[in-house]
């Protein structure tokens, strides 16, 4: 390979893999100098002169002048400095740069050199999809799909230059992934150990829900609209609260967009999952009742302030719209507001020990609270099941 080669073979490597040259450049220059020391008794001393530009790559071993050599490796006399460049006059205790041919290394240097090479290349690899993923962390990205386990359903997906792979457990439920297919996924985290980089990515992160609508709504780019907190059960349901500083815009209605517009292609990307967006309050009365819709609300009645526990009343006929199917409307309000939800019909309750009332889960990850952490409880006062 002539130098020319070597630099076209530098730059197209750079254009595919997203490895800079010069970072290429220093692995070449490393695995020479081990090549020599293995070759030439430990003398590593090369010296590199380099310029891509001229497509020139130079590398010389340097030896000492002595009148009596006692170590080839490391000395040469006056008279083979001589011989090497006849264009300057030596003495004892000079330096000599001799031009290295790799045809004289060795197979095993050669061997060497070119583990060093790919060890260079693996951790170059390695360090741009760090980047990759680091910097897309926390938002949405396209990936291609590329292959599935058939019996894990693992999806391994491309996301620009790098791999990562898709859990079953991050994907929706009625996700049916196939090979070629390009998706949409959440970086929710970037990890780095001894296999190298990887990006913790999801389907069914509450961040996915609340870029899609970053996305979707000019309105929440712009930072008119806030979004305060999201809860998610990823496939089946969302509830996103929403507030606008700004009396004349209209913070539910920015997001469903107009005839529903804005939030239908949020649900078609999600698999046809309902997303619920109520109006973020202060005033947690306000909020607890908004959170709960699509039912109705009587009154909310604060119980304690300090464990964030309230009592809320609603019509009779109301109660299972409240509850949801097996409790998701209260648990999915209960976790968005962060406050724990007894629930009681408006003619009277029933099952006053707290032990036997039902209660959804007090923790849940599929909660993105935005403004703080918190966590919510829902209770229902009824006998009967719904």
């Amino acid at each position: 390979m002539t130098n020319k080669d070597l630099f076209e073979a530098l730059r197209t490597f750079e254009k595919e893999k997203g490895i800079p040259m010069d970072y290429m450049l220093q692995n070449i220059e490393k695995a020479i100098s081990v090549a020599c020391k293995n070759y030439y008794g430990g003398n590593e001393n090369v010296v590199f002169k380099v310029d891509p530009e001229k497509n020139s790559f130079d590398a010389k071993l340097v030896k000492t002048v002595v009148d009596e050599v006692f170590d080839p490796n490391f000395e040469v006399t006056v008279e083979e400095a001589q011989q090497i460049n006849k264009r300057k006059k030596f003495v004892v205790g000079d330096e000599i740069e001799i031009p290295i041919d790799p045809k004289h290394l060795g197979w095993t240097s050669v061997s060497s050199a070119r583990n060093v090479i790919r060890q260079g290349i693996r951790q170059g690899e390695k360090g741009q999809s760090l980047i990759e993923f680091q910097n897309k962390l926390g938002e949405i990205v396209t990936a291609t799909v590329e292959r599935i386990d058939p019996k894990s359903g693992v999806a391994t997906i491309k996301i620009g230059k790098s791999e990562a792979t898709l859990p079953k457990s991050e994907q929706l439920g009625h996700d049916d992934l196939k090979e070629g297919d390009h998706i949409k996924v959440y970086i929710a985290d970037v990890k780095d150990n001894e296999r190298g980089p990887h990006a913790i990515i999801s389907r069914t992160h509450p961040g996915l829900v609340k870029r899609l609508f970053e996305q979707e709504v000019p309105e929440i780019y712009d930072g008119v609209v806030e979004i305060k907190s999201i809860s998610r059960e990823a496939g089946s349901r969302t509830k996103m609260a929403v507030y606008s500083s700004n009396p004349d815009v209209d913070a539910i209605g920015s997001c469903i967009g107009n005839k529903g517009s804005r939030v239908n292609k949020i649900v078609e990307e999600l698999g046809g999952e309902k997303i619920d967006i109520v109006l973020y309050s202060d005033d947690p009365e306000k909020y607890i009742s908004a959170a709960l819709s699509p039912a109705s609300v009587c009154k909310v009645e604060i119980t304690d302030e300090e464990t964030k526990s309230c009592r809320v009343t609603v019509p009779d006929g109301q109660l299972s719209l409240a509850i949801g199917n097996k409790g998701q409307n209260a648990r999915l309000a209960a976790r968005l507001t962060g406050w724990r939800i007894d629930i009681r019909p408006e003619s009277g309750f029933y099952g006053e020990d707290e032990d036997d009332e039902p209660k959804a889960d007090e923790k849940s990850e599929d909660v993105l609270d935005l403004d703080e952490s918190t966590e919510g409880e829902t209770v229902v006062s009824d006998e009967t099941e719904e």
